[in-house]
């Protein structure tokens, strides 16, 4: 059995005997500060929930608000079924954040709570007839938003674990509720995240002050890309999602599919395809005892957020612009040096080239590049 099968074995016994969310049996003390850090408001975002609602930004805590979208659709209903990672998060938080949806976290604080309700771009009302990620089409907010742009990944996404607020226990939405999503950062992110693609492979963050430390351990390290839905609406090397088990990147051009996700363990072992196929990397905590990572900063919490815009180099500030952005790029064996990420494109309707399980095989290392922003 190799080391990433134990892992998981052991990490599917963790889920039957222990039952608890990551945050309810502790913190790892690698990554303990990040799960406390100092957090700072960078703006917020109002949603009014009813037709022709307003969707709009405020950048100095509620004094004035610059219109973004509106709702084209508003919704009245709760999924209590939604995808499996959601149950790592409390309620009144976002879940999960990414170029093709926002979901909010509702229900009651329990174990195993799944209840969350949506906020979808414009292409979400027809979205392709084999659509591989969650939708739940009857507990969503449908917007005129652009997926990869404003509140979907354009520079106003939230971060996994923001607060929504008024979103009391138990909350379904009602036609006419307005709420905001305060979007707060830690007052100091890192300067970069190294992974090892290898078996046994270092996680390592590293600030701007000089300190670096290992916060985690790659169990199986990626090899494939495969068709993960919203890579179309971003570039190469760029945050696709963030949610409280997954980490998206993409490598595909706009407007192709193409990418890999990280995973942590017990999450991983839920679901039987990632043990067989070879576009995931699952990785645990730095030491073997320590609690696994769903739902944990840095990876899945407060850190990471997709932000991009094809169109930044046109922009007068397109260097402020392009340093706020997070970029993911690779290292090859025996090569000095980093490199941007590859590119790939898949195509839907097909099965996946033979190739697209082993694009990854001569890479070493991944590095996620944080944005340069002040304190």
């Amino acid at each position: 059995m190799t080391k990433f099968e134990t892992a998981l074995l052991f990490s599917m016994l963790l889920v039957t005997m222990v039952g608890a969310t990551t945050l309810e049996r502790g913190i790892s003390a690698a990554i303990e500060s990040e799960n406390q850090p100092a957090l700072k408001e960078i703006f917020r975002i109002k949603i009014e929930n009813k037709t022709d609602g307003e969707i709009a930004i405020s950048k100095d805590g509620g004094m004035s608000w610059d219109l973004v979208g509106r709702v084209l659709y508003p919704t009245d209903k709760v999924n209590e079924n939604g995808y499996s990672a959601s149950k790592w998060i409390e309620p009144g938080r976002v879940v999960a954040t990414s170029v093709n949806a926002i979901h909010i976290k509702a229900g009651a604080a329990t174990e195993e709570c799944r209840t969350i309700f949506s906020i979808l771009p414009r292409e979400m009302l027809l979205p392709p007839r084999k659509y591989r990620s969650y939708l739940s089409p009857n507990s969503s907010i449908y917007t005129d938003i652009p997926a990869g742009e404003s509140v979907f990944g354009g520079g106003y996404s939230p971060f996994v674990g923001n607060r929504i607020i008024p979103l009391p226990e138990d909350y379904v939405p009602r036609v006419g509720d307005v709420f905001y999503v305060v979007v707060e950062r830690p007052v100091e992110l890192p300067r970069e995240m190294v992974i090892e693609n290898r078996f046994g492979g270092r996680i390592t963050i590293k600030y701007p002050s000089g300190e670096e430390k290992l916060i985690g351990e790659v169990l199986r390290p990626v090899s494939g890309v495969g068709r993960f839905e919203g890579s179309k609406f971003t570039g190469p090397g760029r945050i696709r999602a963030n949610h409280a088990g997954v980490i998206d990147v993409s490598v595909s051009p706009k407007g192709s599919l193409g990418g890999f996700q990280i995973v942590p363990a017990l999450h991983g072992a839920e679901m039987t395809y990632i043990r067989r196929m070879t576009q995931w990397m699952v990785i645990g905590p730095a030491k073997a005892d320590d609690p696994s990572l769903e739902g944990m900063a840095p990876f899945y919490r407060y850190f990471i957020q997709p932000n991009y815009r094809e169109d930044d180099l046109e922009a007068a500030d397109w260097e402020k612009k392009f340093l706020e952005r997070y970029l993911v790029e690779v290292k090859i064996e025996g090569e000095d040096g980093w490199k941007p990420m590859p590119i790939y494109s898949l195509h839907r309707g097909f099965r996946l080239p033979y190739w697209a399980d082993r694009v990854f095989d001569k890479v070493s290392h991944f590095r996620i590049l944080f944005p340069i922003v002040d304190g």
